[in-house]
C-alpha cells in the first residue's frame, strides 16, 4: 500500500490499526486485511501523514503502535557503514604484509638445493640389481662401491681409498637411471638425488650456493650417495665457443669441482652422475679423483634384449608360445627403453583389438609401429603408385639378396607407415662389433635398390628414393672420411665434423685443404655410382625374380621371410659378392 492510499483509508476511517517498525509500517484494516508500506526516514510517521493530508480528528481514530527494533539490527545499522571500510582496509594490509613474509621466506631459502631422499618401497617398487638385465660387469663394479660404503674396513685395510666418483654414460634409454635406482635399493645408505638443471639459475652465484647444500647435507648422512642427473647441464667444458662461457654455469661447475676434490678431503660421500654427453664435459671433472670411474652402458646384444623383454613381460598377460627370441633378433639397436615402449605397444595393441592375451604377432606389429609409425591403410593411392612402391620395395630385397654380405631380408611391405610408403626389414644373422668394406658396399647397394628398380621398369625416379640417396650420401662420407676406406685417400681420418660449440665451428679451420674436399666429393660420389651400377647390374640381369616379388606385394601387401624364400626359391639366386663385375 501506498503512503498517498493510506491517507485516504485513514481520512475514511478503514484503517484500525498501524504497527510502526522503523521505517516499515505494518497496516491492519478494519475489514481485517493486513499490508505494509515504508514512510521517510528520519520523519515521522504524523508529520508524513499531515504532509499528505491527513486530518487530525481521523487520524486519533487509529491505534499507532511502535515497535523496537531488534538489537542486532540496530547496531548492525550503525556500526556496519562505519566499521566496513576499516575492515577491508586491515584486509588489504594484511594481504599484502603476508606476501612480503612469504617472499622473504623464498629469498632466505634460494640458495637451499632440491635434494630428495630416495626411499625405495615407500610409494614404489623397490628396485634392485636383479631387475637390471644384463650389464654383469658394470654391476659388478658398482657393488663394489656399495660394498665400499657397507664394508669400508676391508678395503682400508689394504690401503685402497674410496673412489670420489662413478660417471655412468651411455646412449638415452640405455639404463643409466635405472642402475641409480638399482644402487639405491642394493646401498643400505641414504641415497639423495637431484636434477643437474636444478642447481642453474638465471642468478650467479645460486647455482654454487645449491651444489654447497647439496654436497653438505649428503656430508651430514656420511657414508651416502649424492646422485646428480643430467650432469652435462652444468659440467659443459668452459671457454667453450665465443664470448665466453655461461658465467653461472662455471661458477656451478667450478664449485662442484671443489666439493669433489678440493682442499677439504676428508668425506665418505660417493658422487654418482649420468650423462649421454660425454664428450661435452670438462676435463677437470673427468680426471682421476673426482670421476674415478667412468662407467659405458652400451646398447644391449641380443642376450641381454631378451633378458629385458622377460623383464618387462613380467607384468603382462602373454601367450605361452611367445618366444622373446624372435623379438630379440628384430630389434638390434633398441634400448631398453625402447623394449620396455615396445612391451607397452604390444600390450596397447592387443587391448585394441579386444584381446585378453598378447600374442607373437602383437609384438611383431609393435616393432613395426615403433620404428616406423602407425600403418596407414586407410591411405588412399593410385595403382601406378602402389606399382612403383611394389618395384622399389622389391628392389632392395633383391640386392639383399643377391649379395653374400648383405643383410637378410625378414620382411616385406607396400603399406605405408608413417613418412614411409613401403619398407624393407633387414635383420643381421649375428650382431658385429665391426663392419667390413665389403658389408657397407653391399649395404649401398642396397640402398640404392629402389632407385635403380624404378629406372629399370619405369625409366624415371620418383620421390620415393629420397630417403635412400640420403643415407646413402650419408654412408658414403662416413666410408671416405671417417673409416678410411677410399682407395684414392687411403686410410686417413679427415675429421667427424661433428661441431658441439658453435664458437669452435666458425674459428676452427678445417683440417684438410679446399683441393682434398673436393677429392672427399669426388669419392662419396665415386662409393654411390658404384653401388648403383651394381645394383642396377642385377635388377637386369634377375628381371624375372623382381618381378615375380613385385606382383606378390602387389596382391597381399605383405610379405614374411617365409614367404619372401618360397618365392625366390624356384630361382636359385646364387649370392654374388660386391665387387662382381
Amino acid at each position: 500500500m501506498g503512503i498517498s492510499e493510506l491517507a485516504q483509508k485513514i481520512n475514511s476511517q478503514q484503517i484500525e490499526k498501524i504497527a510502526i517498525n522503523g521505517d516499515i509500517l505494518e497496516i491492519t484494516q478494519k475489514d481485517g486485511v493486513v499490508a505494509t508500506t515504508k514512510k521517510e526516514a528520519d520523519t515521522s510517521l504524523t508529520e508524513t501523514l499531515r504532509n499528505y493530508g491527513v486530518d487530525p480528528i481521523a487520524l486519533q481514530g487509529v491505534n499507532l503502535e511502535i515497535q523496537e527494533e531488534s538489537g542486532f539490527q540496530f547496531w548492525a545499522g550503525i556500526l556496519v557503514p562505519s566499521l566496513l571500510p576499516l575492515i577491508i582496509l586491515i584486509g588489504f594490509f594484511w594481504f599484502l604484509f603476508r606476501g612480503a613474509k612469504g617472499g622473504q621466506s623464498q629469498v632466505m631459502n634460494f640458495g637451499k638445493s632440491n635434494l630428495k631422499l630416495s626411499a625405495p618401497g615407500v610409494g614404489s617398487e623397490k628396485v634392485t640389481f636383479k631387475d637390471v638385465a644384463g650389464l654383469k660387469e658394470i654391476k659388478q663394479e658398482l657393488l663394489e662401491v656399495v660394498d665400499f660404503l657397507k664394508n669400508p674396513k676391508k678395503f682400508l685395510d689394504m690401503g685402497a681409498k674410496i673412489p670420489r666418483g662413478v660417471l655412468l654414460m651411455g646412449a638415452p634409454g640405455s639404463g643409466k637411471t635405472l642402475l641409480a635406482r638399482a644402487i639405491a635399493g642394493e646401498s643400505g645408505v641414504p641415497f639423495f638425488y637431484i636434477s643437474a638443471s636444478e642447481f642453474v639459475e638465471m642468478f650467479v652465484g645460486v647455482g654454487a650456493s645449491r651444489i654447497r647444500d647439496a654436497f653438505a647435507t649428503a656430508k651430514k648422512h656420511a657414508p651416502s650417495i649424492l646422485f646428480v642427473d643430467e650432469i652435462d647441464a652444468v659440467g659443459r667444458q668452459r671457454g667453450a665457443g665465443m664470448g665466453g662461457g655461461h658465467d653461472e654455469r662455471e661458477q656451478t661447475l667450478n664449485q662442484i669441482l671443489v666439493e669433489m676434490d678440493g682442499f677439504d678431503r676428508e668425506n665418505r660421500v660417493i658422487v654418482l652422475a649420468a650423462t649421454n654427453r660425454p664428450d661435452i664435459l670438462d676435463t677437470a671433472l673427468l680426471r682421476a679423483g673426482r670421476f674415478d670411474r667412468q662407467v659405458v652402458l652400451d646398447l644391449p646384444d641380443i642376450g641381454e634384449r631378451e633378458a629385458i623383454l622377460k623383464i618387462h613381460a613380467r607384468n603382462k598377460p602373454i601367450e605361452k608360445d611367445v618366444e622373446m627370441r624372435r623379438v630379440a633378433v628384430r630389434t638390434p639397436g633398441f634400448s631398453g627403453a625402447d623394449l620396455e615402449n615396445l612391451l607397452n605397444e604390444a600390450a596397447i595393441t592387443a587391448a585394441r583389438h579386444n584381446k585378453k592375451i598378447i600374442s607373437q604377432n602383437d609384438l611383431f606389429e609393435a616393432i613395426e609401429k615403433v620404428l616406423l609409425g602407425p600403418e596407414k591403410r586407410s591411405r588412399i593411392i593410385s595403382d601406378r603408385e602402389k606399382k612403383i612402391t611394389a618395384y622399389h620395395e622389391a628392389g632392395h630385397a633383391l640386392i639383399a639378396t643377391s649379395l653374400k654380405d648383405a643383410d637378410p631380408v625378414h620382411k616385406i611391405s607396400i603399406i605405408a607407415r608413417g613418412r614411409a610408403g613401403g619398407y624393407t626389414m633387414k635383420l643381421p644373422l649375428e650382431e658385429n662389433r665391426l663392419k667390413a668394406k665389403d658389408q657397407f658396399l653391399a649395404e649401398l647397394a642396397t640402398l640404392m635398390g629402389g632407385y635403380a628398380s624404378e629406372e629399370v621398369v619405369f625409366k624415371e625416379v620418383t620421390t620415393g628414393a629420397s630417403n635412400d640417396l640420403k643415407e646413402a650420401s650419408s654412408l658414403s662420407r662416413r666410408l671416405v672420411t671417417k673409416y678410411g676406406m677410399s682407395d684414392k685417400l687411403g686410410p686417413v681420418s679427415f675429421g667427424d665434423g661433428e661441431h658441439i660449440f658453435l664458437g669452435r665451428e666458425l674459428t676452427q679451420e678445417k683440417p684438410y685443404s679446399e683441393r682434398v674436399a673436393a677429392e672427399i666429393d669426388g669419392e662419396v660420389s665415386v662409393f654411390i655410382k658404384q653401388a648403383y651400377v651394381l645394383a642396377k647390374k642385377i635388377i637386369t640381369s634377375r628381371r624375372k625374380v623382381l618381378d615375380a616379388i613385385a606382383n606378390a606385394l602387389l596382391e597381399v601387401e605383405t610379405l614374411e621371410q617365409g614367404e619372401f624364400d618360397k618365392i625366390i626359391k624356384p630361382f636359385n639366386l646364387e649370392p654374388l659378392a660386391v665387387s662382381a663385375k
